[in-house]
């Protein structure tokens, strides 16, 4: 919606960083298929930092676009930002999100939480918390 693509372009504007469109360059115009970046984390979710995150519409899941931009995000927080840490979340059922955090190289840091957002019993509210380190990233660097 166009709320949200004025919210992401004014953090991008703020802060230098947000979250950025992703399209795809297949065709005449480009495909505007959702949106990958990074977040400083709301203030009532119980850490802090900078999150990862990625949005992108169903009729484009599992082609790897988003393992491609979120990889480009990652490179950013730690090559441009030099960010100590980034980190994930997502609900505990959504598994593709958190086979994704995985291929990123993230881990599970097992601690387990309900979205401030979300009302207590929604289905949705137990969130898994993951994160990687700057200096893991630079090793997955090495090793591909």
């Amino acid at each position: 919606s166009n709320l949200i693509a004025n919210k992401c372009q004014q953090l991008i504007e703020d802060n230098g960083w947000g979250f950025w469109a992703v399209s795809l360059k297949e065709g005449a115009a480009d495909t505007f298929i959702g949106m990958v970046g990074l977040n400083q984390i709301h203030a009532d979710m119980p850490f802090t930092g900078v999150e990862i995150a990625w949005r992108l519409h169903k009729d484009y899941w599992r082609n790897g676009y988003a393992l491609e931009a979120a990889q480009a995000a990652l490179k950013y927080a730690f090559d441009v930002l030099a960010l100590e840490e980034v980190v994930a979340f997502t609900a505990i059922s959504n598994q593709p999100s958190q086979r994704l955090m995985q291929r990123l190289g993230m881990t599970n840091t097992n601690q387990v939480f309900d979205h401030p957002m979300l009302n207590a019993n929604h289905p949705l509210a137990p969130h898994v918390l993951y994160r990687i380190s700057r200096e893991d990233w630079q090793q997955l660097q090495i090793r591909d």
